[in-house]
């Protein structure tokens, strides 16, 4: 059972800066151009590109090229609406790529970050690397897919 009488001796800022530090999924906090400010431990496993590579770079680095005209015409609308529908809770699955030049499929949700005065000033990202479910659920539909045909 928990004792009551024991209490959390960290701060929310300790806690911020180990959950930043060892949180397996990828954290990647962009600007109102879309360049990243933020990149983790877990977006350099997940990305392949280290920190150092990544910060300052536009989110292309982690966008598909056919992928990339559409996501600024989205970014760009919620930069200067303040308003996203993935926002509360919703995750958006997408393809993204490696440095390696690998595709892979992530699921994402976003937290607007704004300013004291109410302006969006930059998006950050909780990305999961979800390649491995997409393909076995593709995999399964096709499956299923064949027995219906039969």
């Amino acid at each position: 059972a928990w004792d009551r009488s024991r209490r959390l001796t960290m701060d929310r800022e300790q806690i911020a800066r180990k959950l930043f530090e060892g949180m397996p999924d990828a954290l990647v906090v962009a600007d109102r151009e879309g360049i990243i400010r933020v990149w983790n431990g877990g977006a350099e496993r997940i990305f392949g590109f280290a920190e150092g590579e990544a910060l300052g770079q536009s989110l292309d680095i982690i966008t598909p090229e056919r992928l990339r005209e559409r996501h600024w015409i989205g970014y760009e609308a919620t930069m200067r609406t303040g308003q996203t529908k993935y926002g509360a809770g919703d995750l958006l699955s997408v393809p993204a790529i490696r440095k390696d030049g690998a595709q892979i499929s992530i699921q994402f949700s976003i937290v607007p970050l704004r300013g004291e005065d109410g302006d969006l000033q930059a998006v950050a990202a909780i990305m999961r690397d979800v390649t491995d479910d997409f393909a076995e659920r593709k995999a399964l539909r096709a499956e299923l897919a064949q027995l219906r045909r039969g």
